[in-house]
Parts: C-alpha cells; structure tokens; sequence
C-alpha cells in the first residue's frame, strides 16, 4: 500500500513510524509512507497557508492554494493507482472497523490532515473523496488522526503481523468488544484465570469468550451491541 500523509507538521509521525508494526510493514516493503508538507506548495515570501475565514468567525482556515496543489501533486505521484484521498476533520463520518477494513482494500491512500480552524471547503468538495472523524471531540489537527488511521489500516494488511489470525480476534472484528484476556502466572494477587481457559476444552472456551465479548458489548457500547443484533436478525 502506497500512503501520502499531507500535513504542515511531518516531524509529527517521526516516532510513531519508526517504531512497532508500522516500521516493521515499512521494512518489509508491506507499506510505503511518504510525508508532504503542503507549506512547500505555498508561492508568497511568507509561506503563508491560513487566513482568517469569510463571514466573520473567529480563528484561521487553511488557505485552499497550497493545499490543492499538494493533493494533486501526490494524486499524479500515485499515477494508475487511482488514490483514495482522506481529510481528517471533526466533521467526518466516524471511524469504524468496517471502514478501516475497506481502506485496507485500497492500493493508495492520500490523507489531508487538517489544522487551525479548518480548510476551504472548497477544496474538499474538489480534492477529497470522504471526510472522516475519529471521534466526538477537537483535537488541535489532523496528525494524531491520521496516525490511529494508518496503524488501523497498516495491521490489517497480509504479512504485517506476525500471527495473522491475532487480528481476528480482536474487538469489532466480529461485531462484538472482545472478551477479558489473560496470560501466566495462572494466580495474581490472589487472583485466578477462569478454570475454563485452563481446561483444553476449545469449544468451551470459544462458548465463554463469546458470552463475555456479548456480555462486555451490551454493558460498555449498547449502541456496538444494537446494531449487531440487528445485523443478526437480516442475516437470519
């Protein structure tokens, strides 16, 4: 997969991509990510890429110059792969899995982070191809956001982890919050792994990780659990 990251602070995803699943996707060839600062695209003596909002609001909007010449320039790099082009905004649809899934289907993604008050609209209903959010709150931009959709993205991908069936079993996967986990020692601080999982009893165990993961979704996430029960319902 072929990723450019169009932001004003690349230094940003130095660490979180030199380090872990996403370096190890890197070194395998798995993922190529390329960091465009769009500040580079600005033609004035001050580089200037904001400017304050018509209307009156308060705050500076993205300027849409610097910004469409760096989506195009990334869309013609990436050529035939037709490229998926990504903004990071609070006004996005929410992240899901099965969005994470889909992105993972990809062969190129271009993502736009976002920064200030926001970008020229005009730029998103020209240049962007989705808009999305990776939760009910503002984050200062679009960096960290990005970050979260690549790590997502990039362990879904074959040959990235090192147990391919370890994605499998984690939460949303299926539809449901995955069931409690635990590891050796058998007893800590007194407390003890359920006798179930040191039975050897594999259709047990699946039984009870699964009445768990139901039992955690419908306390934690009603809304994840409402909309797997009805994905059950159409599917019966």
């Amino acid at each position: 997969m072929l990723l450019e990251i169009i932001t004003l602070f690349p230094a940003m995803f130095d660490g979180p991509f030199s380090d872990s699943i996403i370096k190890r996707a890197i070194d395998k060839g798995l993922v190529s990510i390329r960091l465009v600062n769009f500040r580079d695209f600005t033609e004035d003596k001050h580089r200037t890429v904001d400017d304050s909002p018509y209307g009156g609001d308060p705050g500076m909007l993205l300027k849409p110059e610097p910004l469409a010449k760096a989506i195009v320039a990334s869309k013609e790099r990436l050529g035939d792969s037709a490229p998926k082009t990504v903004c990071l905004s609070a006004q996005g649809v929410p992240l899901t899995h099965e969005m994470v899934e889909t992105l993972s289907r990809e062969q190129s993604i271009i993502l736009v982070c976002g920064r200030y008050k926001g970008i020229d609209q005009r730029v998103i209903d020209k240049y962007v191809d989705c808009e999305i959010s990776v939760g009910d709150y503002v984050l200062s931009g679009g960096e960290i956001p990005a970050m979260i959709v690549v790590d997502a993205v990039t362990r879904l991908l074959p040959g990235v982890l090192g147990n391919s069936e370890s994605a499998g079993k984690d939460s949303f996967f299926d539809g449901l919050l995955s069931p409690p986990q635990y590891t050796r020692p058998e007893s800590f601080e007194g407390m003890k792994v359920p006798e179930v999982l040191l039975s050897g009893h594999h259709e047990n165990i699946r039984i009870w990780q699964r009445e768990q993961a139901a039992k955690i979704t419908r306390e934690r996430r009603p809304d994840v659990w409402e909309k797997y029960t009805k994905k059950l319902k159409v599917e019966s």
